[in-house]
């Protein structure tokens, strides 16, 4: 390859470069909140004192095991599921519940990428 076509393949990768969307170190928790509002608050309150009888609160989640809540009637498939969450865990949760616990009594998830992204950032706020 000549020097000329070196110069237009940098040429050219480079507006391929700045023309991409930035990419996204973590999530964006003020948007995460508007999420979780759409999403998740008809079944799940945010503090343990505001606990919903359709779903756990979500109060310090990240760290937590999977279905300890406490007086919350959880799934069988959600008590023996053995996940402690994290970052990852809740990601692969919210895109697809019933793929990480088959028999989950969750019925949706957040199937986009950057929507969980969001909504797992707003979660961590809560969980410090």
């Amino acid at each position: 390859m000549n020097l000329a076509a070196h110069a237009l393949l940098l040429a050219a990768l480079t507006l391929l470069a700045a023309a991409a969307p930035p990419a996204r170190a973590e999530g964006d928790a003020a948007n995460g909140e508007k999420q979780f509002q759409r999403r998740c608050a008809i079944c799940h309150s945010l503090r343990a004192a505001a606990t919903k009888p359709t779903g756990p609160h979500l109060e310090k989640l990240i760290g937590r095991k999977a279905g300890t809540v406490d007086g919350f009637g959880y799934s069988p498939a959600m008590k023996a599921s053995g996940i402690e969450w994290t970052e990852k865990s809740l990601d692969e949760y919210l895109a697809a519940p019933a793929k990480l616990v088959p028999g989950t009594s969750m019925p949706a998830g957040a199937p986009q990428a950057a929507d969980r992204e969001d909504i797992v950032a707003y979660l961590k706020t809560l969980s410090k």
